[in-house]
């Protein structure tokens, strides 16, 4: 965790992922770099009030950012209107202790039709939430298609975070490209060391 953190802000990452056990931990080592951590991880299907609680005790705890994950499998069964309250109320109890914490919700865009990407989008969207996430990277990982599916199906004022399988450069431009306005990967060091090697080589 000390090497994670203190990679985190010499490279000047956006935040640092981790597991709620650790939050407050790397709230005492980050001194750029936020802190993030995830809610219901990885399947979505704790209990609306386990996930308000969740979150609370995560923002309490220090975390800057919350990665909620969708009930998707509840989506894929018909129960949009369950799914957005579910959403709208881990929203609603982070922002109420903390306006400016970011909220996104991973949609497991890996497990979903273009159909239930684009619901599941709109649910995102009417729930207050600043980011879309591709995935947790337990089912399958972000893919370009899903990102520029996901990008036409949001309001801009919703950002789109792709993750899950993103190890290489042209991983990365190619989730950049396709809509993406920031990049979840353990394998950010290696990336910004490709991109290195490859100005050197030019």
């Amino acid at each position: 965790m000390a090497r994670l953190c203190a990679e985190a802000d010499r490279y000047r990452f956006a935040s640092v992922c981790i597991l709620p056990w650790w939050v407050a931990t790397a709230r005492e080592r980050l001194t750029s770099a936020a802190v993030c951590t995830v809610v219901a991880f990885p399947h979505g299907l704790d209990t609306t009030r386990a996930k308000c609680e969740a979150a609370r005790a995560a923002v309490d705890a220090g975390a800057d950012e919350i990665d909620v994950v969708m009930a998707w499998a509840a989506l894929r069964d018909g129960d949009e209107s369950g799914v957005g309250r579910d959403l709208a109320a881990v929203v609603d109890a982070v922002h109420g202790l903390r306006r400016d914490a970011i909220v996104k919700v991973i949609i497991e865009s890996s497990s979903l039709s273009d159909a239930e990407i684009v619901s599941a989008c709109r649910l995102v969207a009417a729930g207050g939430a600043d980011f879309a996430k591709t995935s947790t990277g337990a089912y399958g990982g972000a893919t370009a298609e899903a990102v520029g599916l996901m990008r036409r199906s949001l309001p801009d004022s919703v950002r789109i975070k792709a993750s899950g399988g993103i190890r290489t450069a042209s991983d990365a431009a190619a989730m950049l490209e396709a809509g993406a306005d920031r990049i979840g990967t353990s394998s950010a060091i290696a990336i910004l060391d490709e991109l290195g090697a490859n100005a050197l080589a030019r």
